[in-house]
């Protein structure tokens, strides 16, 4: 996708209000300070963003990495869309177009467009791919508790903001809602935009993929980029000893306890798939 052609796509005016209302409300932190408050952003950052986008959207149901009991599955996506990036439906399925099209033309998120571009830059605009989803989906598009966190993603998350309001007033929702979705947000986003230009490779996976180790202390992981890319169903991303992966570690244990099952690692997943 050139330059020329992001000019000529069409601006997606309620993300970009939806995004700006987000943004905007987590000025008001600095009014609403407490601690309570940042440590309940903090424990939320970890389960919307740690066990929800990064364990369950990512590594459990878009690539199948490992398998746990479909409550334990909904569960997870169920933090994963408090995370509020958009119905997990639509999440795993323009993911899973990236991996298919890394660095190309059709990556919804093409980093050879520029930082700003893979960023957010790409969420603006009404994509033209976006058509595709459904086929990228065929394994969740057809179930019931996908479609409902998917059709009601906003009204859930304002449920959210009603019970953090109940427990603590103003400053849990403008902490445990604006403040800790604008971190989850940008740290979700690096992982589009810095793995794939600041970095070390590891692996030819044929596209522009890094491993960045600050990427991977803010996503619990997610930062091995480059190992990714070459062994996307690996459970595991971080695979030198120094690659600290605090998802895996998580998977390790649900292993351990009996709740993840048929594991995949990076001897053993398939390398470019």
């Amino acid at each position: 996708m050139t330059t020329a052609t992001q000019k000529q796509l069409t601006l997606d005016w309620p993300v970009i209000i939806f995004m700006a209302g987000i943004h905007l409300g987590a000025l008001f932190a600095p009014f609403a300070f407490s601690w309570p408050a940042v440590g309940l952003a903090l424990f939320l950052h970890w389960i919307t963003g740690g066990l929800g986008i990064t364990l369950g959207f990512h590594r459990l149901v878009t690539h199948r990495s490992f398998q746990t009991p479909k409550w334990l599955e909904y569960c997870f996506v169920f933090c994963g869309t408090l995370a509020c990036q958009g119905g997990p439906i639509d999440w795993i399925g323009l993911h899973r177009m990236h991996h298919v099209y890394s660095d190309q033309l059709q990556d919804p998120h093409d980093s050879r467009q520029g930082f700003w571009w893979s960023h957010m830059g790409w969420m603006l605009y009404e994509l033209p791919g976006r058509g595709d989803i459904p086929r990228y989906v065929k394994d969740i598009i057809d179930d019931p508790v996908y479609q409902f966190f998917q059709k009601y993603f906003i009204p859930i998350q304002v449920a959210l903001g009603a019970v953090l309001y109940l427990l603590g007033g103003w400053p849990f929702v403008v902490w445990g809602v604006f403040v800790r979705l604008v971190l989850v947000f940008h740290c979700t986003w690096f992982v589009n935009s810095a793995t794939h230009l600041f970095g070390y490779q590891s692996h030819q996976s044929g596209d522009h993929s890094t491993n960045c180790w600050w990427v991977a202390l803010l996503t619990y992981g997610e930062g091995w980029h480059n190992n990714h890319h070459a062994f996307p169903q690996s459970a595991r991303h971080g695979l030198q000893w120094w690659e600290i992966d605090l998802t895996w570690m998580t998977i390790w244990l649900l292993q351990k306890v009996g709740l993840a099952k048929k594991v995949r690692l990076a001897n053993s997943a398939t390398s470019n798939a």
